[in-house]
């Protein structure tokens, strides 16, 4: 009977076991992909110091409503905006770019954007802040463009 026992609950210890590291990948991958959310009501400031915060209304990424100010995209530099997953640069003086804050790696949100280059702390990819073209890092494509229309000195999400 002890026998019976024991093999009765070896496949619940298992199942249970399979389970656990089931949910552990679960959170490991959430805590990759999903790091984002913990600013999601501000945006992430890089290049120079100061700028306005996010002023556009409302979340997610509509169309339309303001996302910056010119004057708060440094020149050679950008600025990422997690709660919108969208990272705006001005690579020279009044041209401005917008990419996808997701990297292409493994998913995980850009953080900075310092020396010309977009960077993911996840596992260091570096993208081009003129065309999202990966400049180092284990990446192999660029983040994709999202557009954006400038009017005067507002910045909007097409």
């Amino acid at each position: 009977m002890t026998a019976s026992l024991h093999s009765a609950s070896g496949p619940a210890r298992r199942t249970v076991v399979a389970a656990a590291g089931a949910a552990g990948l679960a959170v490991a991958l959430t805590a990759c992909g999903g790091s984002d959310d913990d600013a999601s009501s501000s945006p992430v400031e890089s290049g120079t110091s100061g700028g306005a915060p996010d002023d556009g209304g409302g979340g997610g990424a509509a169309g339309g409503a303001p996302l910056a100010r010119t004057a708060d995209i440094p020149e050679g530099g950008g600025k990422v905006f997690a709660d919108r997953k969208v990272v705006v640069t001005q690579p020279s003086a009044g041209e401005f770019k917008a990419f996808s804050a997701t990297c292409t790696h493994q998913g995980c949100a850009v953080k900075s954007v310092a020396d010309g280059v977009i960077n993911c702390p996840c596992h260091n990819s570096d993208f081009s802040i003129t065309d999202g073209s990966v400049r180092g890092g284990p990446a192999t494509k660029p983040l994709p463009a999202v557009e954006i229309t400038v009017s005067g000195d507002s910045i909007s999400l097409a």
